[in-house]
């Protein structure tokens, strides 16, 4: 047991941490299949399988249940790796850990739900066993905050964080949209919180897995967590996210993996070079939007005098259009532009509210 803890430390301490396995633990065989496999690439660290699948509609496979915790333990003993189960109830986590799960994730359905991941939470106190927590279906960071929240003051103290991307209407490249900006900001908040990527999850399809694992570690994420069946178009549930064991290897020996630092003078030297000329534009970039805004507040002003409305649809579509033309040519997208000039023009509308209720 000792020997397991080591083991289990030793993996969540390394980077690239990679973690792998079926969707689904559909059979014995499967597992053990899967688990030797993968294994044998010398690439993966961790185990994971679905025991219990939370599914959106009721009909899905939705697991084989506690049987598959044992098909597990065998598949730790034959290949030394430790293993991962999501939990989703009180009664799963204690399943999980009877049969000697190394790891516990919270997946995204639970984490939506304060009331599931308290009763997770609760069933983990007094465990000593590393959690990860799924970032919740839709882009809510308080959500997936509160969930940290919850199982650190159950005495967790391995917390880490899986991006596995969000819900999102109309989306359609993605099964899950990225939305890579809640992830960022989730980082930033927890600079010192494992934080991997499960481009499976947000893909729903093999075809652009390493666009999206090569994206995460571009940004700095610490690992990944990437389904893989020995029979991908034949599983059970998301088949078509699913890779072989061998695929896997080959999609991680393309990976251009990159570290946040690096011990040479010469590199330092250049990055602050340039670093100091983004703040020296950060700095007029302050000044100009300093003005802009007393300029609004003269507008408001007048507004105010002469009983004209803050809002003016017509002006601010023309200043949208006029922007996202300009932007585009100098090689800034539109969505950026609309974005900015949206924080912009709201913060314009406070200035000229406060004119009008001074």
């Amino acid at each position: 047991m000792e020997n397991q803890k080591r083991s289990v430390q030793d993996a969540w301490q390394k980077r690239p941490l990679i973690i792998s396995g079926p969707c689904s633990a559909e059979t014995e065989e499967q597992v053990l299949e899967t688990a030797t496999r993968l294994a044998k690439t010398g690439k993966v660290d961790m185990l994971r399988a679905g025991i219990w699948k939370p599914r959106t509609r009721p009909g899905s496979f939705e697991g084989v249940g506690t049987k598959g915790l044992p098909w597990l333990q065998q598949a730790r003993k034959l290949t030394g790796l430790p293993t991962a189960v999501e939990v989703a109830t009180g009664k799963q986590v204690e399943d999980a850990l009877h049969f000697d799960v190394d790891v516990l994730w919270i997946g995204a359905r639970t984490t939506v739900n304060p009331f599931s991941v308290q009763e997770v939470a609760d069933a983990l106190r007094g465990v000593k066993v590393p959690v990860l927590i799924k970032n919740p279906i839709n882009p809510d960071l308080e959500l997936w905050i509160g969930a940290v929240e919850r199982v650190a003051k159950a005495g967790i103290e391995q917390i880490g964080l899986i991006h596995r991307g969000f819900s999102s209407y109309g989306n359609t490249e993605f099964r899950n949209a990225p939305m890579w900006h809640l992830a960022i900001e989730m980082k930033r908040r927890n600079p010192n919180m494992l934080i991997i990527n499960d481009p499976s999850h947000i893909c729903g399809r093999r075809d652009i897995l390493l666009e999206v694992a090569q994206e995460a570690i571009n940004l700095d994420y610490d690992g990944l967590m990437i389904e893989s069946h020995i029979d991908p178009d034949n599983a059970w549930s998301d088949a078509k996210q699913q890779i072989t064991p061998e695929q896997l290897a080959g999609l991680l020996g393309e990976i251009v993996w990159r570290k946040e630092d690096i011990p040479s003078e010469e590199v330092h030297a250049m990055l602050e070079k340039m670093r100091a000329q983004i703040n020296q534009l950060d700095d007029e970039l302050l000044q100009l939007l300093s003005q802009r805004m007393k300029i609004a507040d003269k507008i408001g002003q007048y507004k105010k005098e002469n009983n004209l409305t803050i809002l003016q649809t017509r002006r601010w579509n023309e200043i949208l259009e006029r922007a996202c033309k300009k932007g585009e040519k100098m090689g800034l997208g539109r969505e950026f532009i609309t974005k900015y000039l949206d924080a912009v023009h709201m913060e314009s509308i406070n200035h000229q509210n406060k004119i009008f209720h001074g």
